[in-house]
């Protein structure tokens, strides 16, 4: 009886792990992204708009999300 080479056991486990292996590792690369500028910027415009617009503490805390929405209303304002 004729059995594929994939198929018997001795030599299609062993090639398939080895591709399997070889499948899977060479698209999983590493990549080390450093965003820490991007969360330094966001953090110091937040504390400038809290101290520039005057804030609650309240509006602050939301001011975490929405600051540049609240800047903008102030230069607005001051603007008119």
């Amino acid at each position: 009886m004729f059995t594929p080479r994939l198929l018997r056991r001795d030599v299609g486990v062993a090639r398939g792990k080895k591709f399997l292996r070889k499948f899977f590792m060479e698209d999983m690369k590493v990549k080390i992204v450093d965003h820490s500028g991007k969360g330094g910027v966001w953090l110091i415009g937040w504390l400038f708009t809290i101290g520039f617009v005057g804030l609650s503490f309240g509006q602050g805390v939301l001011a975490i999300v929405i600051w540049p929405y609240y800047l903008g209303v102030a230069l607005r304002m001051m603007a008119h």
